[in-house]
């Protein structure tokens, strides 16, 4: 039986943005894929090109930024070739966001219940008549108490985790197939946090929506992903099933990334860091394995172009795995 064509895959996406100081070289040859209903962790530090690979599959990269190569292919449609209207048409219907910081994401001078209802007239045929009582519908699915009364709220009345609920609805509210996560519980309490991931994988699963959680949290990676893409400065360093990964790491990055995540029983202690910082992107001689400087396995053929070995799954771009 021939396997199903995946709802998502990235092809060897190349970004950079023209800055002042220089050409910063973002994203180089990033790839991966996300199958229908399949939740798919991106994790990796500050700066590895987690949300700037979500930005440029969404279409919404800075001005600055320009992509110089590869495939966003969603379905059928290349998403680097379809026109600004085709695009307009797609996000909120088909592929969904929910932001970081849900304060800046949401219009301050707009009620939340309008900014809902905004959605459903554009993406999801609802007439104007039936929108605000469908946007009460929808603050009652995410759990927030006294729907109607809240959506006449402005942002600034509500707390953080009413914010990001409302970035949760509006996200879902035209059941898309897809949800790009980026950094979903920045700055809620532990737990809000787990409140907020258990509702968006519950609504997930009763639609049958595929998910891309960027996160630098491998905890939250290992309890709600079905796969992990792991990425340093500007790399997919590996992919791979998550309790494979977590099992049997093969990037010295990797390896490391989950030699310093916190678990269950553990002293802080006896968390290991990762030494060194990622290289400067400027730089027009970056090595071709930007870990390279930080590797305590660097030898002579991590000089040479980075190698793709994968089987049973599993990717790694290393040419001294663990």
């Amino acid at each position: 039986m021939t396997p199903a064509a995946p709802l998502l895959e990235v092809k060897n996406l190349n970004v950079e943005f023209r800055t002042r100081a220089g050409t910063v070289k973002a994203l180089e040859r990033v790839g991966f894929s996300i199958g229908k209903g399949e939740a798919v962790a991106v994790v990796g530090e500050s700066g590895s090109g987690k949300s700037v690979t979500a930005y440029a599959v969404m279409g919404i990269l800075d001005r600055a930024a320009r992509v110089t190569g590869g495939k966003v292919a969603f379905g059928d449609l290349d998403l680097l070739q379809a026109s600004e209207t085709d695009l307009a048409d797609i996000r909120g219907r088909e592929i969904s966001m929910i932001f970081q910081n849900p304060r800046a994401a949401l219009n301050p001078i707009r009620r939340v219940g309008d900014q809902i209802a905004d959605v459903l007239i554009r993406h999801g045929n609802v007439k104007r008549a039936d929108a605000p009582a469908k946007a009460v519908q929808l603050l009652a699915t995410v759990g927030i108490p006294d729907p109607a009364r809240r959506a006449g709220a402005y942002p600034f009345e509500l707390s953080g985790g009413m914010c990001q609920r409302v970035m949760i609805a509006i996200a879902l509210a035209c059941d898309p197939q897809l949800l790009i996560a980026d950094e979903p519980t920045t700055g809620l309490d532990v737990t809000t946090q787990a409140v907020i991931m258990d509702l968006v994988m519950e609504l997930g699963r009763r639609r049958g929506m595929a998910m891309m959680l960027i996160t630098h949290d491998l905890g939250m990676a290992l309890e709600y992903c079905n796969r992990v893409v792991v990425m340093h400065a500007g790399h997919v360093v590996e992919t791979a099933p998550t309790a494979e990964l977590f099992r049997r790491p093969r990037h010295p990055y990797t390896a490391k990334l989950i030699a310093a995540t916190p678990r269950p029983g553990t002293a802080l202690r006896a968390l290991a860091s990762i030494p060194g910082a990622m290289p400067n992107l400027r730089n027009v001689s970056i090595p071709p394995c930007r870990y390279s400087p930080r590797c305590e396995r660097f030898g002579s053929d991590c000089e040479r172009p980075l190698p793709h070995f994968g089987e049973g799954g599993r990717m790694v771009s290393c040419w001294n795995p663990v």
